[in-house]
């Protein structure tokens, strides 16, 4: 009798191995939104981008291989070790299969750890150091919106162009603040200009004044904003209260979103030169996505917001086409497949986990050149993606041989 109950048990451990990707596709597929819903990025991904992938996956259809697709949403509360936790118990107990956003550079790359550990699909939308495809690159992490590499040569090198050959940065001190000010320095540095210091700030600060009197106190052209969201719309107003535009130097907001504009109104923020990889008035694609965003949120979109839609809808796509949830060969589909969509017409996702597309530049409209809410920006140019994002081969991923 025991012989028998052991060449069973051996039978059905073998069924079951053999059986490992159908059994996968009996449990509802799950994704996990893992964001800041309630600091200084909330604005810019959020609640936005939670309505955005509860959209794609409408427009899905809802199901994957028979069974509602499932959502859950965290907040990560801006901290590594928050975002540790709550992606190593998405994957390892939840049954998770992709977690997406990650608000900040340093929850990205903690997130990027279990996403490797589990061997599970992790698509940053939002936070924007370039070492998220470069040094510290997965095999299981693609990196979507933007990245402080493409902002820094898009915005940095006009403003170069255009005289602003000498700069201070005001910066986030934290590993987003440090890739913008190192991206944007070596973008001045190789057009001839000159980076002449640079005042680091917590995340989150409410009172600029100290690092705004260094860098007026510099005589810099250009006050590098190295920081992202109310960080930036703080330090803007509280430029203005200082007179420093006044004075006659410039701000450069290098990592900026629609939202930060709406915040600031036109007249504070009339004449910034800004990139973005999306804004709804771009076309009838990014005007109807706008539309139907504005519809459930009351507002138009970031490109996190757009980004984390585009992302959600290429991802369901690429496990319908692979025919499985399993991790490999979804990413293969996703990495053959062109993004085309309302986020972009021209998106590739690269072997470094980069989806690679178009950045935009554009100025601030005046008030009186604003025709409708949201009307905020004026197109200067369409950098094309392998234009703005660094080359893969010089980007450091050890994936890249």
């Amino acid at each position: 009798m025991k012989s028998i109950v052991t060449s069973l048990s051996a039978a059905g451990l073998i069924a079951a191995v053999l059986a490992g990707p159908a059994l996968a596709q009996q449990t509802p597929l799950k994704i996990g939104v893992l964001t800041d819903f309630q600091s200084v990025y909330s604005d810019i991904g959020g609640a936005g981008n939670v309505e955005a992938t509860k959209m794609a996956i409408e427009e899905f259809g809802g199901s994957m291989f028979g069974k509602p697709i499932e959502l859950v949403t965290a907040d990560a509360l801006n901290k590594a070790d928050v975002a540790a936790t709550i992606t190593r118990k998405w994957y390892e107990a939840e049954n998770v299969d992709m977690i997406i956003d990650m608000p900040t550079s340093a929850t990205a790359l903690a997130g990027m750890e279990m996403s490797k550990r589990f061997e599970k699909i992790m698509i940053v939308t939002d936070a924007a150091s370039s070492d998220i495809t470069g040094k510290s690159c997965s095999p299981y992490t693609l990196h979507w919106t933007y990245d402080t590499y493409a902002n820094a040569h898009t915005v940095g090198s006009a403003i170069v162009k255009n005289g602003g050959d000498s700069w201070f940065f005001i910066t986030a001190d934290y590993v987003f603040g440090h890739s913008i000010e190192r991206d944007t320095g070596d973008v001045v540095r190789a057009a001839g200009g000159k980076v002449l210091g640079s005042a680091r700030h917590p995340l989150n600060t409410p009172d600029f004044s100290s690092f705004l009197l260094q860098a007026q106190a510099s005589k810099a052209k250009i006050i590098g904003l190295a920081n992202g969201g109310g960080d930036t719309i703080n330090a803007i107003k509280q430029a203005a209260e200082f007179g420093i535009v006044a004075g006659g130097q410039n701000l450069a907001g290098i990592v900026m979103f629609i939202s930060d504009i709406h915040s600031l109104g036109l007249k504070l923020a009339q004449g910034l030169i800004i990139t973005e990889a999306y804004y709804w008035d771009l076309n009838d694609r990014t005007r109807a996505f706008g539309k139907r965003f504005f519809e459930r949120m009351k507002r138009m979109p970031t490109m996190n917001q757009a980004a984390t839609y585009s992302a959600t809808l290429h991802y369901l796509n690429a496990v319908q086409a692979a025919g499985t949830k399993e991790t490999k060969p979804v990413l293969a589909k996703m990495r053959a497949t062109p993004v085309r969509d309302a986020f972009s017409d021209n998106g590739v996702v690269r072997e470094d986990g980069r989806m690679v597309h178009s950045m935009f530049l554009f100025e601030v409209k005046r008030p009186e050149e604003s025709k409708a809410p949201w009307d905020y920006y004026k197109v200067l140019a369409e950098v094309p993606g392998d234009q703005a994002f660094r080359p893969m081969k010089d980007g450091g991923c050890p994936l890249i041989k």
